[in-house]
Parts: structure tokens; C-alpha cells; sequence
């Protein structure tokens, strides 16, 4: 099996994988780079199959690039919230060749054997996957942490016994270099949301994502405990209908859920013009709406999830100067470099201008839950991607291979960081003619005749 990274060994998302035999090349995810300064890749070869981990454009945004032939893999609820997300931006539903898989299920594509399973992430129906094939196996591990409300599956894929001793791990490494222990966990944001809107004299807001399904449940527990009405828009109502057909979250069924009535029209034009795509949604959504009227007469009664554009728009209707704002996002995005400059500019009038808490935590693993995958996985080469450090990855861990983007590698043959070290002690620079120790990496002899002096052990 062969190994090509077109993007991700410098950087979080964008990421997209090739793994080839003979006769068969697999993409995994093929996504869009979150930094503005990130040159998108553009895929000429043929593959025969794409596997697609999340819902998340950095994972999932550059398939509208890729021939109708070839077939995408993905999750049906993950295929359900890429349209979303493509509908409520304006954007074309896709239209890509999709075949879905069942998780834990192992499924065939070409030389491939794979089997996806569900990981615990801040995005919902997200997969990590092994994949085996030319009698080695390979673990892609997506996007990944052990903080979230489904940190059972985690602690499920370390137990099992499938995956223990692969050929390669592909591990994220998103937090390699950052702490989470501000919010080491969702209940943790769940005790800030309540500690901030349960004895507020004032309005409350929701800035996150809302395929955030893990967030959106701390808020709506936040909301119960401190009694206050949850209040959606149309968009954040129809991801959590569709999750709610496959899990047990709120949604606009629930007595203390409602939707802000004539605010955010632009989506419900999206309804209107997709009605295939959204059945009878259109007929249900506005069968317990919660007009704007009600909301000024006690305001603190209301925790509000709407988008951050219409946050001043709606205080102003309400004649209100004051506002709890909760920030449940990535720190990145209050950045240029991760997003639009008309973004930041107005999340620095909204910290400004109002009691501005940020309450979040990772979707993605902290460098503890890192160790314990890696340890309790055992793979015989660990190489890093979706992270900007890459080569911190040497300092936590004894069999890391780090590859550049573009570059080949093969899964039989190369060595890892840590044995070229190992190498490199046992020989002195100038047993190399060019004074070059990496010419090892790929020299088979040499660790043949090291294994046979150490009874197998290297």
C-alpha cells in the first residue's frame, strides 16, 4: 500500500489523503483549507473512491470538484447536514455519486476493505476508518477527541482488538501544541452557560455552530436548569430535526424549543425554494413560533441561537442596550487569518458593546487523549496530519513518521523518526559517502542485518 498526503501534514483542514494499491486509489476527505492564506489542491488522477469522515467543509468542501463517476462514501445524517450547510449559504445541493456505509460495517472498495467508526467529535455521524488492504492495515483517525458527550466511543476504539498493531496510524493533532483545560469537557460549558443566564436580568445569546449538536445540547441543559425558553432559527431547527431522527436532541417537537417568528426570512426562502429536499418541514416549523413581541415583554426568559448578524438587529427591535453574548467556538475565528475580516469586525462590536463569555470546548483531542489512543492502539508507524506542528509529534511519541505534503510513501518499507535516530547512533555520519544518515530510511539490508544482531528486535 502506498501513501500520498496532497494536503494536511502542515496544517488543520484541507485535509485529504491517497491511498493506493495496484489496482485501487481511495481519497480520504477531500476538504476545504480553514486558512484564507491556504492554497486549495485540485485532484487531475483517477480515483476510484472518496471517503468522506464529517460534515465539515474542511473536510467534505472541494467534492463539487470531482467527476460524478466516482463514488463518495459517507454517513446518510453526514450527507443530510453537507446539504444543509451548502442550502443555507446559498450554494447548489450536491450532486456527487454518494453511497453510504454502516458503521462497524466493513464495506469493499476495489483491493480496499474498510470499516468506518463513529468517533466522538464536535460534528455529529463523524468516522474514523480502518482500512485494510495488501495484507497491512491503516487507520485513519479523522477528527477525534475524548471530551465530548460521546466519549464512549472513544474509549471503545481503544478496547478494541481490530485495531491494535496497524501498519499506520494517521492521528490528528489539532491540540498537539494548545490546553483545554479551561473547558476540558461539554459539561463544563454546560456549568458556565448556566452560571452566566441563570440570575440575568437580561437577554441571552448563542454564538457556535449549529451541526455543533454536543454544544447545542449543553445550552439547551443550561436553559432547563435556569428555566429559561430555548430559541432557534430556522436553520439551527432543521439540523436538529434531522438529528432527531437518528438520536434523542432538541428540537422545535419539544414544549420549551421554539422558533423566533419573521426573523431570518432568508431561510425560510431557502425552504421554499427546496421543498423536495425538505418535505414537511416547512409545515411543521411554524406550528409553535415564538413572536418577537413576547420576547421583549420579559426578555430574560429567553436564551436566543440565531446567527451573530442578527444579534444588534434583534436587540435594536427590542429596545434593549444590554445582552449576555456566549461565545461557544474556536478562538481562530475571532481572527483574520480563519475568517472573513467583516466577521471579526463585528465580533469585536459585540465584545465591546455587551457582557461578551466564552464558554467552549475542543472537538478535537487534547495531547493526553492523543497518548492513550496512540499507546492503547499500538501502531507500528504514527503519522501526523491536521496539525501545524507536526514535529512535536517526536517529542510525545516513539514511532512517528513525518511526511510533507506530495511526498510518496510506501507502508512496507519506510522507518519511522524514531528508528532513523536509532540508525543513526549505531552509524557515524561518514559511513555515507554524501555524509547524508537519512539515506537509511529506505535501506532494507541494513535493518535486516540490525534485526538478525538483536535476536528480531530493533
Amino acid at each position: 500500500m502506498k501513501i500520498k498526503i496532497y494536503k494536511g501534514t502542515n496544517e488543520i483542514g484541507g485535509s485529504c489523503i491517497k491511498l493506493s494499491t495496484e489496482n485501487t486509489t481511495i481519497l480520504l476527505d477531500y476538504g476545504t483549507p480553514l486558512s484564507n492564506e491556504s492554497q486549495k489542491i485540485k485532484i487531475d488522477e483517477k480515483i476510484d473512491a472518496i471517503l468522506i469522515s464529517h460534515p465539515h467543509q474542511d473536510h467534505f468542501g472541494e467534492i463539487i470538484n470531482i467527476d460524478n463517476s466516482v463514488p463518495i462514501y459517507c454517513g446518510e445524517l453526514s450527507l443530510q447536514l453537507m446539504n444543509a450547510t451548502k442550502i443555507f449559504t446559498g450554494q447548489e445541493i450536491l450532486v456527487n455519486n454518494f453511497q453510504s456505509f454502516e458503521k462497524y460495517k466493513p464495506f469493499i472498495i476495489g483491493d480496499f476493505k474498510i470499516t468506518a467508526y463513529l468517533v466522538d467529535h464536535s460534528a455529529v455521524d463523524a468516522y474514523a476508518f480502518l482500512i485494510e488492504a495488501d495484507g497491512q492495515k491503516v487507520i485513519y483517525s479523522g477528527d477525534f477527541r475524548a471530551n465530548g458527550r460521546k466519549s464512549k466511543l472513544f474509549n471503545n476504539m481503544i478496547k478494541d482488538k481490530n485495531l491494535k498493531d496497524v501498519d499506520v496510524l494517521f492521528m490528528e493533532g489539532t491540540m498537539i501544541q494548545r490546553s483545554n483545560n479551561d473547558f476540558p469537557s461539554e459539561n463544563c460549558v454546560e456549568s458556565k452557560i448556566f452560571d452566566t443566564i441563570k440570575h440575568t436580568k437580561d437577554l441571552s445569546f448563542f454564538i457556535g455552530s449549529s451541526q455543533n449538536i454536543d454544544s447545542i445540547v449543553s445550552s439547551y441543559r443550561a436553559c432547563k436548569k435556569a428555566n429559561k425558553i430555548f430559541v432557534i432559527d430556522i436553520y439551527t431547527a432543521w439540523i436538529l430535526e434531522c438529528v432527531s431522527k437518528v438520536g434523542k436532541v432538541p428540537n422545535i417537537s419539544w414544549e420549551d424549543v421554539k422558533v423566533i417568528k419573521n426573523f431570518g426570512g432568508s431561510y425560510y426562502e431557502k425552504i421554499k425554494e427546496n421543498p423536495k429536499y425538505f418535505g414537511e418541514f416547512k409545515n411543521k416549523l411554524f406550528n409553535d413560533t415564538l413572536d418577537i413581541d413576547d420576547i421583549k415583554i420579559n426578555p430574560q426568559n429567553y436564551f436566543i441561537k440565531i446567527t451573530p448578524w442578527h444579534i444588534e438587529r434583534l436587540l435594536n427591535k427590542l429596545e434593549l442596550d444590554n445582552a449576555n453574548i456566549i461565545y461557544s467556538q474556536w478562538l481562530g475565528y475571532l481572527e483574520e487569518k480563519f475568517n472573513d475580516k467583516k466577521n471579526v469586525e463585528l465580533f469585536k462590536t459585540l465584545q465591546q458593546k455587551y457582557n461578551w463569555v466564552y464558554a467552549h470546548t475542543s472537538g478535537h483531542a487534547d495531547l493526553d487523549a492523543l497518548k492513550i489512543f496512540s499507546s492503547s492502539l499500538r501502531p507500528k508507524k504514527l503519522i501526523p496530519i491536521h496539525s501545524e506542528y507536526k514535529k512535536e509529534f517526536t517529542q510525545h511519541f516513539d514511532n512517528v513518521v513525518i511526511l510533507e505534503d506530495n511526498e510518496e510513501y510506501d507502508v512496507k518499507q519506510s522507518l519511522s523518526i524514531y528508528q532513523v535516530d536509532e540508525l543513526n547512533k549505531l552509524f557515524s555520519d561518514d559511513f555515507y559517502e554524501d555524509g547524508c544518515t537519512k539515506v537509511v530510511t529506505n535501506s532494507g539490508e541494513i535493518v535486516k542485518k540490525i534485526l538478525e544482531n538483536n535476536n528480531g528486535k530493533f
